[in-house]
């Protein structure tokens, strides 16, 4: 997770005001709450307010198993950088 803050906050502070980030985690065992909460750690961090344009996920044919849900590996945000 340390990783995913530090590589977003580098992103979020080479973008200027107004611009957009999509970033992405492909990995299981970090579920969506957690990938949020690392983003808006990584924005706190770089000194910079964003908001979610949209949350993204794996398309239909890589369904997510009612009993597996850690099959939703990719989970994508579209953030505007203020």
């Amino acid at each position: 997770m340390q990783g995913y803050k530090r590589l977003n906050a580098h992103a979020l502070r080479q973008i200027k005001p107004g611009g957009i980030l999509f970033t992405f985690s492909c990995s299981q065992v970090i579920d969506k709450e957690l990938f949020q909460h690392t983003l808006i750690s990584a924005a706190i961090d770089s000194g910079r307010k964003v908001k979610v344009l949209h949350q993204l996920h794996q398309p239909a044919d890589h369904p997510i198993g009612a009993f597996h849900p850690e099959g939703e590996y990719l989970k994508g945000l579209v953030l505007y950088v203020e």
